[in-house]
């Protein structure tokens, strides 16, 4: 089994020299701003990005209509237990009122009935 061979510097140095001049070559194949296709590639890229960006603000504005529409949801809610919870106060209240009516009209009578047996 043979094992690793450790690059010498030549070798480095013509492995840098090689991805240099790949890189190059790859820069230099990309196409001029005169070429004819440059420009419709540059409008159709023109056209994505438009498009992509009309959609992105269309799901903002969606977005932040559902939102608002949750908080009023959320506030109309809130302002309905708030009524029921108000009429349910007033409603123990008149209870309570009625109970103490009813207790005062009791121990009233009881207090005739005390004093007419006394006389």
């Amino acid at each position: 089994m043979s094992g690793f061979k450790h690059p010498d510097f030549s070798e480095r140095r013509k492995a840098a020299q090689q991805a240099r001049t790949s890189a190059l070559e790859k820069f230099k194949e990309r196409p001029a701003a005169t070429d004819p296709d440059f420009a419709a590639r540059q409008a159709a890229t023109a056209e994505t990005r438009a498009a992509r960006e009309a959609r992105t603000a269309e799901r903002k504005a969606a977005r932040l209509e559902r939102e608002r529409a949750e908080k009023e949801a959320r506030a109309a809610a809130i302002a309905a237990e708030a009524a029921l919870r108000e009429a349910n106060l007033r409603e123990e209240e008149a209870r309570e009122l009625a109970l103490k009516a009813e207790q005062k009209s009791s121990r009233d009578a009881r207090y005739a009935a005390r004093k007419a047996r006394s006389r």
